[in-house]
């Protein structure tokens, strides 16, 4: 495999993995599942495209260009915020099963009205959209860290045990006088901005956008990594979509089957690990130095084992 190539599958990887973390924090933390984040990602990819069309960005200077290319993200997030805002209102009291089935309709809604919409292009979508010295992987490595940095420090403030009682039992929770529909409004809206940068990170890679690219099928794909790499783990998160989004590029070789194989590798998992890869847990300096000190501990038993 080339650099090239490598480079590429880890810029995808870093853009699914901002969706995914957003994800996380509505389905792992908070509870609600959502199937209709593709359509968050569609949102920020058009509204961030359009963004960098109209300033022609790729007539500006290094320094310029790159402040554009991250307001034009920002906006993009701001405006799948925005969505998910009317979206929480209008669905947020909805209970279990009715929650997916609302989002998995706005998800295809907001495809079919791409669709139709002539000023991003309809369904050819909108193409010629500046690559140069945007959706880099230093660019995605940059804005992930960061995405990464203000989950946790969510997680571990109080509205993040809020949102993690909530998914442990709503009523207990506002019984102790957590406002529900604020704190699940809260997920959904930082969920969507992760959603919407994601879309525009996406936009600016390939190069083209078509409302066929946001199907049902990208969100499934999403939340199944969600709940592949574990839910209510960042760390699960980020390993999970590394994994999950080199094996199909891994099995390309096997191209009739690769899809086959791909779904019964997570099955397996699913079967033989049903909380996931993490299940909960984060990786840490402490956690790595334990494991650390656990192999050289073996290293060391097996050592003595011979000299005897």
């Amino acid at each position: 495999m080339s650099w090239d190539y490598v480079s590429g599958i880890l810029i995808l990887s870093g853009i699914n993995l901002m969706t995914v973390l957003g994800l996380s924090l509505l389905t792992g933390f908070t509870g609600l599942f959502s199937f209709g984040h593709a359509g968050f990602m569609a949102i920020g990819a058009y509204v961030a495209a359009s963004i960098t069309m109209r300033a022609n960005i790729a007539s500006m200077s290094g320094p310029v260009s790159w402040l554009v290319f991250m307001a034009a993200l920002l906006a993009g997030g701001i405006a799948a915020m925005v969505v998910s805002f009317l979206i929480g209102a209008l669905t947020l009291n909805l209970k279990g099963d009715y929650f997916c089935i609302a989002t998995l309709g706005f998800g295809e809604a907001t495809r079919l009205i791409l669709d139709n919409v002539q000023y991003f292009g309809g369904a050819r979508g909108l193409s010629g959209i500046t690559t140069n010295g945007t959706s880099t992987l230093i660019n995605v490595i940059i804005i992930n860290v960061i995405a990464v940095f203000v989950l946790v420090c969510i997680i571990k403030s109080r509205h993040g045990r809020n949102m993690v009682a909530i998914r442990e039992e709503e009523l207990a929770a506002q019984t102790i006088g957590v406002n529900v529909f604020k704190y699940k409004m809260t997920a959904l809206a930082i969920s969507a901005l992760y959603a919407g940068i994601a879309g525009g990170l996406l936009a600016h890679y390939l190069g083209y956008i078509q409302p066929v690219m946001f199907k049902m099928v990208k969100s499934t794909e999403l939340t199944i990594i969600v709940i592949f790499g574990g839910l209510g783990s960042v760390s699960g998160s980020v390993i999970g979509t590394i994994l999950l989004t080199f094996l199909p590029e891994i099995l390309r070789s096997f191209y009739n089957w690769r899809l086959v194989i791909y779904g019964a590798a997570v099955i397996l998992i699913m079967i033989t690990r049903p909380q996931g890869l993490m299940g909960g847990k984060e990786f840490s300096i402490k956690s790595v130095m334990k494991f650390i000190d656990f192999i050289k501990q073996k290293i060391r038993n097996n050592k003595e084992e011979v000299k005897l």
